[in-house]
């Protein structure tokens, strides 16, 4: 499967990684800026004919790589890039880097998993700070520090667009994965976006998004919504989070179980951080919940 390339506006060109999936949809989109120097965001997977495509779009002249978080599909493709180019490459910080104190007490001290798609070997030679502007290549990038799919997670706006990564897509919700996903980040960063006008978000995943504030209204609905599924079910009696999944999700393939299950229990630490539940004993991936009151 070859990438696909695609001119969206002026100086903007889309890339998409030959990756498709039940979690990365069509394919890791990555975004090359300018016309003579360029700027990558999102390199993508570790796949050579994806490399060969963004060497041959660039002609090799990269003068930076931006990432907007460390998930394997995004940025494993990091370090044959500046290898072959030279380029710095820019980014929040490396995996660890934007967690809360709970979800980094919850990846020390108990069985709560979720690490898999993280990227550990990951390190930028350039930390952007949460509102940051740089000038690369003539292209002038904002970094929004957006934590919730994942700790480090930066969008990058330009042009009055936004770069959004894995926070925000069109073709489906975010994953929420504890540790590195938080869903009371999650819904700060939404509301963050949400307080700013921006023409269009171009996503990690799927197609452009034309009405940003829309999606962003949607999102956050989806997640009330299934905050409200998960008090309903736990007024019938304690439940764990495989439990709530099994309940809820009775309209997506058991396949996608497992990533639905990771979004519920981010929704019972959520719960729990607010005092309207809260697990038996130790919390982990297995606790069994119960509301408070």
């Amino acid at each position: 499967m070859r990438a696909m390339r695609e001119e969206l506006e002026p100086d903007l060109v889309r890339i998409r990684a030959p990756n498709p999936g039940p979690l990365t949809g069509t394919g890791t989109n990555t975004y090359i800026l300018g016309s003579a120097d360029r700027v990558v965001i999102d390199p993508g997977p570790d796949h050579d004919g994806h490399l060969e495509a963004l060497l041959a779009e660039t002609e090799g002249a990269i003068a930076a790589i931006l990432v907007t978080h460390s998930h394997l599909d995004h940025s494993l493709l990091v370090p044959r890039l500046k290898e072959a180019t030279g380029a710095d490459v820019y980014a929040f910080g490396p995996s660890g880097a934007g967690q809360s104190d709970i979800m980094r007490d919850l990846a020390k001290d108990s069985d709560i998993g979720g690490s898999e798609g993280a990227d550990p070997a990951f390190r930028p030679d350039v930390t952007l700070a949460d509102g940051e502007a740089v000038t690369l290549s003539g292209q002038t990038i904002r970094a929004l520090h957006t934590p919730g799919h994942f700790g480090n997670h930066l969008c990058f706006e330009w042009r009055s667009a936004v770069f959004s990564g894995d926070h925000v897509m069109g073709w489906a919700t975010t994953l929420v994965s504890p540790p590195h996903g938080d869903l009371t980040d999650f819904m700060a960063s939404c509301r963050r976006l949400a307080a700013s006008e921006h023409r269009i978000f171009y996503p990690g995943h799927g197609d452009l998004i034309s009405d940003p504030a829309l999606r962003l209204a949607e999102l956050m609905a989806h997640r009330t919504g299934r905050e409200n599924q998960i008090q309903s079910a736990l007024r019938d009696g304690p439940r764990t989070a495989r439990e709530l999944t099994e309940a809820i999700y009775t309209d997506v393939s058991e396949s996608l179980w497992p990533a639905a299950e990771r979004n519920v229990l981010a929704h019972l630490i959520d719960l729990t951080a607010r005092n309207i539940a809260a697990p038996e004993g130790l919390l982990t991936r297995h606790s069994v919940f119960s509301l408070k009151g």
